[in-house]
């Protein structure tokens, strides 16, 4: 019986997404944070959406409690928001994945619907726990469009690269 080496490359993966992310924020902070707009990286996102969609991972729930953890303690310093909303996110692309045939288009529309998810629940979490008082409105025009526009460009980069590494390291 051989060992699928997707089983090494997924944790480092995504731990190597989920730090990219807060990196690129680090780098390029005057052109994603301004009075006008806030882009949120959402690779680790593309990396866990690419992997349930095109490749054979074992415990992807527990990997992405586990990513959420650290995301929430490095990051945000909340337990509890990404811990739900990683899992949360596997479980959809699953639900959704599954009533569609693979294709290009497929993919990026369950990844803008996972982005969209995510920001609207880490959104209401803040919002309800006083770390944010933007209105919906003030949120959506903010970060919401923007983190799509952004994610939408960086899927359009990376869609076909990540497809042929999950499908060729998944056999």
């Amino acid at each position: 019986m051989r060992i699928s080496r997707m089983r090494y490359f997924f944790p480092l993966g995504l731990f190597i997404a989920l730090f990219l992310d807060g990196a690129l924020s680090q780098v390029f902070a005057g052109a994603m944070f301004t009075p006008t707009l806030a882009i949120e990286s959402r690779l680790v996102l593309l990396w866990i959406v690419m992997a349930v969609c095109f490749g054979k991972i074992d415990h992807i729930i527990l990997w992405t409690v586990f990513a959420g953890l650290v995301f929430d303690l490095y990051y945000t310093g909340i337990i509890g928001a990404f811990v739900v909303i990683m899992p949360l996110i596997v479980y959809l692309t699953k639900l959704m994945y599954r009533f569609f045939t693979p294709s290009f288009i497929v993919v990026l529309l369950i990844y803008l619907i996972d982005i969209t998810v995510a920001t609207v629940v880490f959104y209401w979490i803040n919002l309800l726990i006083g770390f944010t008082n933007v209105s919906m409105a003030g949120f959506i025009g903010l970060s919401l469009g923007s983190t799509l526009a952004y994610n939408l460009a960086v899927f359009v980069l990376l869609y076909f690269p990540l497809q042929r590494f999950f499908e060729s390291f998944s056999r």
